[in-house]
């Protein structure tokens, strides 16, 4: 036997529609809400920090399809852009949201013929960022200037996140 929500000792209470003048007011409450967040902060608080593609969350910010790198804080770009070359085709840098495993200042590649990789800072598996030609694409790293390079070197810290998007 079905019982209704009376017999149940519950109150079937509907609620008036919200007339359009008050969904409105809401909609253009928010609106002003933002407008003043951006008035005191330059910034929209949904938007990625100005001048990098990544969240606020990233430390370090590669563009792969712009081929830059930035370091950030708290959403805002502390060094950057730089110019960056990331991997060939072949063997593509992947996208995704990494964390530095390790460092190694100088680092020398056990799997492409001992090759020098000075300034290496380790965020996806044998992924790094390092010294290295920004005009030659990679086999899956980050080529930095030397300059660059000794920059990330010495910002980042294991477990600090990285961020590459297209």
């Amino acid at each position: 036997m079905a019982t209704s929500p009376e017999s149940a000792g519950e109150l079937d209470i509907k609620r008036p529609p919200v007339p359009p003048i008050l969904r409105t007011a809401k909609t253009v409450g928010t609106g002003l809400v933002a407008a003043v967040a951006l008035l005191i902060t330059g910034t929209e608080a949904s938007a990625a920090p100005s001048g990098s593609p990544c969240s606020a969350a990233a430390l370090a910010c590669v563009d792969l399809s712009s081929q830059q790198a930035w370091l950030m804080q708290g959403g805002n770009v502390t060094y950057g852009p730089v110019p960056v070359a990331t991997g060939k085709a072949s063997a593509p840098t992947a996208p995704g949201t990494f964390h530095v495993t390790w460092k190694d200042l100088h680092h020398r590649s056990s799997e492409f013929h001992n090759a020098p990789m000075p300034y290496s800072v380790f965020f996806n598996g044998g992924d790094a960022f390092h010294q290295g030609s920004v005009t030659v694409r990679s086999n899956g790293c980050v080529h930095l200037t030397q300059r660059a390079a000794q920059t990330f070197y010495n910002t980042l810290h294991v477990g600090d996140e990285v961020q590459v998007v297209g």
